[in-house]
């Protein structure tokens, strides 16, 4: 008889106060492992470097989880002597903008070409003395990492090799199929590496755990350990009703970078401004978060920066506030295949606010596979310029005859609460023996 499974390591890079999604998905995991009776311990590196921080995640973190920090050298701190600005970017998975400085460049190439994986390798050796220590007292049934960084992973192969202890490695995002790689100016034997690397965690892991479809089908291609698909979620917040914009506001939430520049939106909305009636005095762009330098130039070209509003990082609180205000939200994607396995966290608060959702992105991106066939409509490929504008015309007409544009989407299955039940099904199931 197999022993089961009751204490649960958890080795995480991000953690609050550091925000984004990526933060809140093992947030919640513990949370709710926690309540479903497991005993939790998460690992943590003592001093990270956090390009960007929400503190009032800080009050979600369960007072039963266990937390362990260790100590390790982080080389960005020496890296700020090139500039504080260019390694928040670096350091966030941000490439420069269109023309990066000669420095950008020599950055970029030390990050892709001589830390391997990623440059939080070296929390790889005191983190998991930490962890084998913990494990001598605690007796840990299962160790979790969750990447990127995927050098957590490493440091999961580690302990498995050392310890026994079955090893699940989580990957929020995938390794070398991610479009910033191929940026990275790798060296052909550092492209080799990484791939290596790639696959030996794939395949040393007792199972993995995915994020998107097409991650799931890319690594089935690679290994043949068990993998699970279990997607980003939310967690429901009694948010009070909002006051609906004045205004046909159309809001995207979180990081917009250059390589996501819709700039066929752009067209429509110009072509609208000169076609309908009114819009010239109703639209209202409004961008929540990091935005690329390009798309604020191609704005301001398009002549829609009177129009447009940069208000900057706002809390998740304040994030989930102007979700339920916004007319329209918007979710953008690059229009390539290799990106039609993102599918960002934000689409399940987008799903929660009730608000109407314009989705522009690849061919068979996965995220039409999560709105069902009514929501289906809204997920335009990017190219498809008719489509686009026959929407935002279709929501501008019921915003000037104040037609309720409230929607009904399935969430339920997207709760925190939901998918980690489905993580513990996983876990217990142990497909790995």
């Amino acid at each position: 008889m197999t022993k089961e499974i009751k204490k649960i390591g958890i080795v995480a890079y991000y953690w609050p106060p550091a925000g984004g999604p990526g933060v809140q998905r093992w947030l919640y995991f513990c949370k709710y492992l926690t309540k479903l009776g497991f005993e939790v311990h998460v690992f943590l590196p003592k001093t990270p470097h956090y390009p960007m921080q929400d503190r009032s995640l800080l009050n979600e973190v369960d007072a039963d989880i266990k937390i362990h920090k260790t100590a390790f050298f982080e080389p960005y701190g020496f890296a700020r002597l090139f500039g504080k600005k260019r390694v928040k970017s670096i350091s966030s998975g941000i490439i420069p903008e269109k023309k990066p400085s000669a420095i950008a460049k020599l950055l970029l190439t030390i990050r892709g070409n001589f830390f391997i994986p990623d440059a939080r390798k070296y929390w790889r050796k005191p983190g998991g003395r930490q962890i084998a220590a913990v494990h001598k007292e605690e007796k840990l049934d299962l160790i979790i990492t969750t990447g990127p960084p995927h050098s957590v992973h490493l440091l999961g192969k580690d302990i498995q090799d050392q310890l026994g202890i079955p090893w699940i490695a989580d990957f929020r995002d995938p390794w070398t199929s991610i479009g910033y790689h191929q940026k990275l100016g790798l060296c052909s034997w550092a492209a080799k590496k990484h791939k290596q690397l790639e696959k030996e965690i794939l395949d040393a892991a007792s199972a993995l755990v995915v994020t998107s479809f097409a991650t799931a089908k890319e690594f089935q291609r690679i290994t043949q350990t068990p993998i699970q698909l279990i997607t980003n979620g939310f967690e429901p917040k009694p948010i009070p009703e909002q006051s609906i914009d004045d205004k046909f506001s159309l809001v995207h939430i979180g990081s917009l970078l250059s390589a996501r520049n819709p700039k066929i939106l752009w067209e429509v909305l110009v072509e609208l401004l000169e076609e309908v009636n009114g819009f010239i005095e109703d639209l209202q762009l409004e961008f929540v978060g990091i935005i690329g330098e390009e798309i604020q130039e191609d704005i301001a070209r398009f002549g829609l920066e009177s129009y447009t509003r940069y208000t900057g990082y706002l809390s998740h609180e304040e994030v989930l506030r102007k979700q339920r205000q916004s007319r329209l939200l918007l979710l953008l994607e690059i229009d390539a295949e290799i990106t039609r396995g993102i599918i960002p966290g934000k689409l399940f608060e987008y799903m929660d606010s009730g608000r109407p959702i314009l989705a522009l992105g690849p061919q068979k991106w996965d995220v039409a596979k999560i709105l069902n066939n009514k929501e289906a409509t809204y997920c335009l490929w990017q190219k498809d310029k008719q489509g686009i504008k026959a929407q935002l015309l279709h929501w501008y007409k019921c915003y000037k005859q104040n037609i309720n544009t409230k929607q009904q989407y399935a969430v339920e299955t997207y709760t925190r609460n939901a998918i980690s039940k489905q993580l513990v099904q996983f876990i217990t199931s142990k497909p790995w023996e």
